[in-house]
C-alpha cells in the first residue's frame, strides 16, 4: 500500500510529511494511530481522478515530527490546519480513520469555514466501561512494553483470527507500519486516542457541513452503534455501515469505502 506512482512525499517547514495527488476540489485523508499516509493508497487511486487528494503522516508517525509534550487533540487538528496553510488551501473536504476521525472532527469543530465536508471512518464515541478499560490497558502496555506486545491482538481485532488468506498480504503491510512506527509518538497518540472518546460529546450538533459516519459491521471497538449515536447528534449527517467489515475497512473493502466517499463528496455543500 504505497501512494500512487509519481506521488512524491514532501516535508513542511514545521515537520509534516505529506503527498498530493490529482486535481480538483481538495480532499485530505488522515490515517489512524500506528499507520502512515500510504495506508490510503486504495482511496488515492480512486479519488484523485476528481479531487486533489492530500495525505500526510500524523504527529509521531511516519516521517513527521513527534507531538509536543502533553499534546492534545487540538495539537493534532492544528497540524492539519498548518498543512492546509502550507499548501494554500482555504477549505477542504476532510476524512479520517479511527484516531484520524477524531482529528478531522476536532478540526471541523474548531475551523468550520475550512471544512467543506467531514467523514469519520471507524470513529470511537462514548465507549462502554468495558471498552474503555480494555483500550486504556492497551495504552498502558504500549507505554511499558512497546508495540510488539500488542501486535498480535491488534491484527486479530483488525483482520480476524486467523487472518483470512485473501487479506494476509494487506495484514502484513499494515503490520509493518506498526512495527516501524515511532515508539514515543505511537505511545502518546494511542494514549490520547484511548482517552478521547468523549471529546466530541455534546459538540457534534455544531457540525454545519455534510458529515459521513462510516464504520464496519464487525468493528468491535468503533461500533455501528457509535456511528449511529454520532449521526444522531450531527444535523447534516449520514450513517453507513459496511457489511462484514472490520476496523481496517479502507484496505480490506476499498471499493465499498470508495463508493461511500463518492456519495458523500457528491452531497451539495452548505453555505
Amino acid at each position: 500500500m504505497t501512494p500512487e506512482r509519481g506521488t512524491e512525499v514532501s516535508l513542511t517547514p514545521d515537520g509534516t510529511a505529506f503527498a498530493v495527488a490529482g486535481g480538483g476540489e481538495p480532499l485530505v485523508l488522515v490515517h489512524g494511530v500506528g499507520m502512515q499516509h500510504g495506508v490510503w493508497a486504495p482511496q488515492i487511486a480512486a479519488l484523485a481522478r476528481k479531487h486533489q487528494v492530500v495525505v500526510y503522516d500524523m504527529l509521531g508517525h511516519g516521517a513527521s515530527r513527534l507531538p509536543p509534550p502533553g499534546a492534545t487533540l487540538a495539537d493534532y487538528a492544528a497540524q492539519l490546519e498548518a498543512l492546509l496553510d502550507h499548501l494554500g488551501i482555504a477549505a477542504a473536504n476532510v476524512a479520517g480513520h479511527s484516531m484520524g476521525a477524531l482529528v478531522v472532527l476536532e478540526f471541523a469543530l474548531r475551523h468550520p469555514a475550512r471544512a467543506l465536508r467531514v467523514a469519520a471512518l471507524n470513529a470511537v464515541f462514548r465507549r462502554t466501561p468495558e471498552q474503555r478499560t480494555a483500550v486504556q490497558d492497551r495504552a498502558a502496555m504500549l507505554q511499558h512494553t512497546g508495540v510488539q506486545a500488542t501486535l498480535g491482538s491488534t491484527m486479530a481485532r483488525w483482520f480476524g483470527d486467523p487472518v483470512p488468506a485473501a487479506l494476509q498480504a494487506m495484514a502484513h503491510e499494515v503490520g509493518s507500519y506498526l512495527q516501524n512506527v515511532q515508539p514515543a509518538g505511537y505511545a502518546h497518540t494511542y494514549g490520547l486516542f484511548a482517552s478521547s472518546d468523549e471529546a466530541h460529546a455534546g459538540r457534534l450538533q455544531h457540525l454545519s457541513m455534510p458529515t459521513l459516519f462510516l464504520t464496519g459491521e464487525h468493528d468491535a471497538n468503533s461500533t455501528p452503534e457509535m456511528s449511529l449515536a454520532m449521526g444522531g447528534e450531527a444535523p447534516c449527517s449520514t450513517v453507513e455501515v459496511i457489511a462484514g467489515a472490520r476496523h481496517m475497512m479502507n484496505v480490506t473493502t476499498p471499493d465499498a469505502v470508495n463508493q461511500s466517499f463518492a456519495r458523500w463528496l457528491a452531497r451539495p455543500r452548505i453555505g
